[in-house]
């Protein structure tokens, strides 16, 4: 690690898990990181989230393996049923023989607990700044800085600026300003504690169970004591991008085909957060001067592939792979991390749109998805998704 020549910090828009996850890779390699928050505390909403090898390569380049293992729950397979008739569409193994493959586990977390983890790692360092109640407005570069104006006219200069600042970047909107791809999918979820859930449900698995126009997702949280439930369902209505809360009136009228084992999922949770989704089509050009993107500004995908905190995080390890090979030079190293991330984190948005309309497949179509995975080996599950979690630090960089 070189010391960087700037006495300036590198500012970073968002402090969620992509903005975080970038402040600990370029405190790894010298710099102080000033990240501006527009909530007023830095926090994670949401509830669970799955966790590829990848995603434990990404920790462990980032100094916080350890924290991050210790909240995950390591699931023995991930499971498709299909929700119409209850039977077993395909089962992926996840227990020796894939870590053995991939060289870390595949797990379940807590969203909180990866971000706490992230900000715990940040902390520690004590090269990070969190300045909240702080909205990026303007963006102003010269040859040797970036300035950002907040909501207040407050200035804050850097070397350079990450912008991960979610879906609906202010950053990608300065550079970019493409529209949202609204989906008409509609993402319920919840989270129940342990004494509430079905029995014949408590498996230590990622589980989904497929249907026509929707599919339900449960598996085990915080070391088993809580279970994450997530519905997903085509709207009859108009929807814009955006979270509100939840009906279970309104939930429980698109499910009325499905088989009764799967149905009592919808039953359990006493309130519930509702996520109208929404991606944008993938783009070729993240890096602008000094000013770059990361995570969902750079990438927002739909959930179907489970990958967006993953994605986030292989960003800011790439990113910091990149500056270290260029000795901080940001130019160099923005116009490496792009040609390292984009096709990558495009065929997560592609296949994420895809993944979405195999699950939900119907008629004739639904057959052949179920016929898609029968008698599949755990092998050949394996090099289907080798692309995917076969990520690691060491292969991170472009050619």
């Amino acid at each position: 690690m070189s010391t960087p020549s700037t006495s300036l910090p590198v500012l970073v828009a968002g402090g969620g898990i992509g903005g975080l996850a970038a402040a600990l890779a370029l405190v790894r390699q010298g710099f102080s990181v000033q990240v501006l928050e527009q909530a007023p505390e830095i926090g994670e909403i949401g509830a669970g989230i799955q966790l590829g090898p990848n995603a434990f390569h990404a920790f462990d380049a980032l100094g916080i393996g350890e924290k991050a293992r210790g909240r995950a729950v390591y699931t023995d397979e991930m499971v498709m049923h299909d929700a119409v008739d209850e039977s077993l569409v395909g089962r992926i193994p996840t227990g020796e023989a894939f870590i053995q493959r991939f060289g870390n586990p595949y797990a379940v977390i807590h969203r909180a607990d990866v971000h706490l983890s992230l900000a715990e790692g940040a902390r520690e360092t004590g090269r990070v700044e969190f300045i909240t109640s702080t909205r990026v407005e303007r963006i102003e570069q010269d040859a040797d800085s970036v300035t950002v104006y907040d909501q207040n006219g407050k200035a804050f200069r850097g070397v350079a600026l990450i912008g991960a600042d979610g879906v609906k970047s202010v950053v990608r909107a300065k550079y970019v300003n493409d529209p949202a791809r609204v989906t008409g999918h509609v993402v319920y979820r919840a989270v129940v504690d342990k004494k509430d859930f079905p029995l014949d449900l408590q498996w230590n698995a990622a589980a989904i169970w497929v249907g026509p126009n929707c599919h339900l997702v449960h598996y085990p949280l915080r070391g088993g004591e809580q279970y994450n439930v997530v519905v997903t369902f085509h709207s009859r209505q108009q929807e814009e991008w955006g979270v509100t809360e939840g009906s279970k009136e309104e939930v429980q009228s698109y499910f009325e085909g499905i088989c009764p084992w799967a149905r009592q999922l919808i039953d359990l949770p006493k309130s519930w957060k509702r996520w109208a989704t929404a991606d944008r089509e993938p783009i070729g050009q993240w890096c602008y001067g000094r000013a770059t993107l990361l995570g969902d500004a750079a990438h927002p995908t739909t959930q179907y592939m489970a990958q967006g905190a993953c994605m986030a995080m292989e960003d800011a390890v790439t990113l910091g792979q990149a500056l270290k090979k260029f000795d901080n030079d940001f130019l160099q190293a923005f116009e490496l991390y792009q040609r390292s991330r984009v096709a990558r984190t495009a065929r997560i948005v592609l296949s994420s749109r895809e993944m979405g309309r195999i699950y939900h497949a119907k008629g004739v179509e639904r057959l052949v998805r179920n016929d898609l995975w029968k008698g599949r080996t755990p092998e050949r599950f394996y090099d289907a998704v080798q692309w995917l979690y076969g990520w690691n630090v060491g292969n991170c960089l472009a050619d």
